[in-house]
């Protein structure tokens, strides 16, 4: 199974980026793409940008890794209760070519942070539109207190949450 993996924020040291490779890395057999967002800058979207200069090139690189994927792994980062910008823009730029941005592919939805919420504000959003944008949700999963939770090489650390994850994964994988 190909699945691409990424985290939607652009930092370099993002935690959403390390926990949805982690996670995708954990299904046996899977071939897992590594998608950093710092790759894409597109312009800011208007009306009046895509007018004057059409859709941009990253819009539609990244439009053709979705559907070149068998599975999506995506963790949400969340600024001030929402999309972070830059994925947001990127998001808004793939959906002028294509509405159904997430092909029909099966996707695990993830969210992290370093607060108790664990990106719960964005994890609510995405999960009310991403189906209407052709996101087939096979399972959510939130990790709260990402730096208490989360240890590179053992994963999820705590047995209850790392139950879950787990069983977020056999949705996917079914």
């Amino acid at each position: 199974m190909k699945i691409l993996a990424f985290g939607a924020s652009t930092s370099s040291k993002s935690i959403n980026r390390q926990f949805a490779n982690y996670v995708a890395g954990q299904i046996a057999g899977s071939q897992v793409t590594d998608l950093d967002l710092r790759s894409f800058d597109p312009p800011l979207y208007s009306v009046d940008e895509e007018e004057s200069n059409e859709i941009p090139a990253d819009a539609h690189q990244f439009l053709q890794l979705i559907q070149s994927h068998d599975a999506l792994v995506i963790s949400l980062a969340e600024h001030n209760g929402s999309f972070t910008a830059a994925f947001k823009n990127l998001h808004d730029w793939t959906s002028r070519i294509e509405m159904k941005i997430w092909s029909d592919k099966p996707m695990l939805l993830l969210s992290t942070s370093p607060g108790a919420r664990g990106g719960a504000a964005v994890m609510e959003s995405a999960k009310l539109t991403y189906p209407h944008l052709g996101a087939d949700v096979r399972a959510t999963f939130s990790l709260p207190s990402f730096h208490e939770n989360f240890d590179p090489n053992e994963g999820v650390t705590d047995p209850e949450l790392a139950l879950e994850l787990k069983q977020a994964l056999s949705s996917l994988q079914a």
